[in-house]
């Protein structure tokens, strides 16, 4: 296995000075013992690599390669009365944005006695004066039950904004912490405003929590919302597989999200374990020929009279010019439609050996994306936004919060952005959806000629 080294340490802007309030949270047990809260040193470390081969081969020439642990100090750099703090969630739509909204003012007003908390509206666009949105004063009563409903409650926006104008308006609102909620766009735009900020020489933190139902983002075992957009994806499963035993040779067809990485459609097939056909990013295949998707399909459907295909909607590119592709407003490129494709040449395959088909296609992407969380994402959302709390008001800033192995850790965004996080074809998690599926590879042998 290759062992990728990065830079771990995390910025501070200053040296952390003040008592925390937590010292304040002194409780007593059964026995009448006095209970002191434990706290977290910059000293205390997570190994990134925790593996015999990785020690046996590194630690003998360098150092171990470690993440800092995320949780409260027991000195903060700012004096809680004198900050302002703001908070901007950009890209798509993820259960759980209002959650971290929700957790992170109540840390802020209630734990730190913060007062002076802005939530700034349509993502980065909230920044630059030309598009005039207000910007919203947060409270608890604000945020009480904003966690019942879908979406974020300062609302979004995608595509890049002038740096220079976001740092001015931080200046002008005199902000002290930012905390970013978003995806790997929005960690390349939070990246550029640390450089800013950086060279203005201002004393302003940016935190990061990473935010993508995909769940792709580098040095991110888990990002929120990614459980209910599984628990919801198998509610479409079930409905496709029923769509599929209702008529003869019944398929049904549920086209997930996963630009990128088939987390999404991997553990929701796992999940349920009534689909026969997964098809991700990762995993190439061909679509004709002796041992392509669509004779495996036929055999199929020969052999059970109906199937259940998962398609990520990032899968199988290779089908479309990439020139003919639109962008969205980030500049990427957008998937084609490989669901709409498939759907197609499915119904032309059958067509013409005149076998009867009947394909149901169901698209759940937007309702998974808009809905609340679940108990599970909940509970995720209030811990990350809690270290992220934690992790500003110590003074630590250009970092995001991630989950690694079960514990949560500092990440520096230079190390996370422009990475992606996909599935490993020769790991566990594939290993059991094959296992599951019993699908098999769907590529055609290479002749030697064509080498």
């Amino acid at each position: 296995m290759d062992y990728e080294h990065f830079d771990t340490k995390i910025p501070n802007i200053g040296v952390p000075k003040v008592d925390s309030p937590i010292l304040k949270l002194n409780v007593v047990s059964q026995c009448g013992d006095i209970v002191t809260p434990k706290f977290t040193g910059d000293q205390d470390k997570l190994l990134v690599y925790d593996t015999l081969d990785y020690l046996e081969n590194y630690c003998s020439e360098q150092p171990p390669l470690a993440f800092e642990l995320a949780g409260p100090r027991a000195k903060i750099y700012f004096d809680p009365n004198k900050i302002h703090c703001a908070i901007v969630t950009c890209g798509g739509l993820c259960p759980g944005t209002n959650d971290v909204i929700r957790a992170l003012v109540l840390e802020l007003h209630y734990l730190y006695q913060v007062r002076h908390i802005y939530g700034i509206r349509y993502g980065l666009q909230g920044f630059i004066p030309k598009y005039g949105h207000d910007v919203v004063q947060m409270t608890p009563e604000f945020v009480a039950n904003i966690h019942n409903f879908g979406g974020t409650v300062l609302s979004s926006s995608r595509g890049p904004q002038n740096i220079g104008e976001i740092v001015d308006a931080l200046e002008r609102l005199n902000i002290t912490i930012l905390f970013a909620i978003g995806g790997d766009g929005t960690l390349k735009a939070v990246d550029l405003i640390c450089d800013e900020i950086t060279r203005r020489q201002l004393r302003t933190c940016v935190i990061a929590i990473p935010k993508t139902i995909d769940n792709d983002i580098a040095l991110v075992s888990r990002s929120f919302g990614f459980d209910t957009a599984v628990e919801m994806a198998t509610e479409a499963i079930r409905s496709a597989h029923t769509e599929a035993l209702g008529a003869p040779n019944g398929i049904g067809l549920v086209k997930l999200m996963g630009r990128y990485s088939g987390f999404i459609a991997a553990n929701a097939t796992l999940a349920l374990r009534e689909v026969n056909f997964v098809l991700i990013p990762e995993s190439d295949f061909d679509l004709e020929g002796k041992h392509g998707f669509l004779c495996a399909l036929e055999k199929r459907l020969v052999d059970r009279h109906h199937a259940v295909i998962i398609v990520a909607e990032g899968a199988g590119q290779k089908f479309f010019k990439e020139e003919e592709l639109p962008r969205d407003a980030s500049g990427n490129i957008k998937p084609g439609d490989i669901a709409g494709f498939l759907v197609d040449q499915i119904n032309d395959y059958f067509k013409q050996r005149q076998i009867e088909v009947n394909l149901k296609f169901i698209d759940p992407s937007y309702i998974i994306r808009s809905m609340p969380a679940n108990y599970n994402d909940r509970i995720y959302c209030g811990y990350l936004a809690q270290n992220a709390v934690h992790a500003g008001m110590a003074g630590k800033t250009g970092m995001l919060v991630s989950l690694w192995h079960d514990r949560y850790v500092h990440i520096p965004i230079k190390s996370a952005v422009g990475k992606r996080r996909q599935i490993h074809l020769d790991e566990p998690l594939w290993r059991s959806v094959l296992e599951s599926t019993g699908q098999p590879p769907m590529k055609n042998p290479v002749s030697r000629n064509s080498v």
